[in-house]
């Protein structure tokens, strides 16, 4: 009886291994890996132009709206309605193509994004498989961890390897 109860308990022991547990602060890893910096920066410059093309069209069009108006005195009212009507037609499909960019830049980063994630989490799933981890949590805004010690978090360590290889 001695003997089953020595065995159970080394049985028991043997199968309560350590599970080795890390946690990673979303935030901190996106705000820290320059290839997400090098995208926003980007985009950033993209939007700018997009909003500078958007400004000189929109004050083009103001400028062409007022030559209308003082030239629309001196019609007939339906011939300067008949103008109004297309040139109010025109500034519609400018707004439209301007809506059609802006959509379009908006897509293409956030295709990026979504790019940069899935490789941020196969890099911190590899991570985890190499150094023997069983779990590798998300903490951050909206993660799953509330406290965990410093010496469980890997976020630093994360964000060197990721900046590393993207320097590469």
């Amino acid at each position: 009886m001695k003997n089953l109860i020595l065995i159970f308990a080394i049985v028991l022991l043997a199968s309560c291994k350590q599970e080795k547990i890390g946690y990673v602060d979303n935030v901190k890893l996106m705000d820290e890996y320059q290839q997400k910096i090098d995208v926003e920066s980007k985009f950033k410059v993209k939007a700018d132009a997009l909003a500078r093309t958007r400004d000189s069209i929109s004050q083009a069009f103001q400028i062409e709206a007022q030559a209308f108006q003082t030239k629309a005195q001196k019609m007939s009212q339906s011939k300067a309605q008949e103008e109004y009507a297309a040139m109010q037609q025109r500034g519609q499909m400018i707004g439209q193509q301007l809506q059609q960019q802006d959509q379009q830049l908006q897509m293409e980063g956030q295709t990026e994004m979504d790019s940069i994630v899935s490789k941020v989490k196969e890099e911190i799933k590899a991570y985890g498989k190499t150094n023997g981890y069983s779990y590798i949590l998300g903490g951050g805004d909206g993660g799953s961890v509330l406290y965990g010690t410093e010496a469980n978090d890997l976020t630093d360590e994360i964000v060197k390897l990721l900046n590393d290889k993207y320097k590469k």
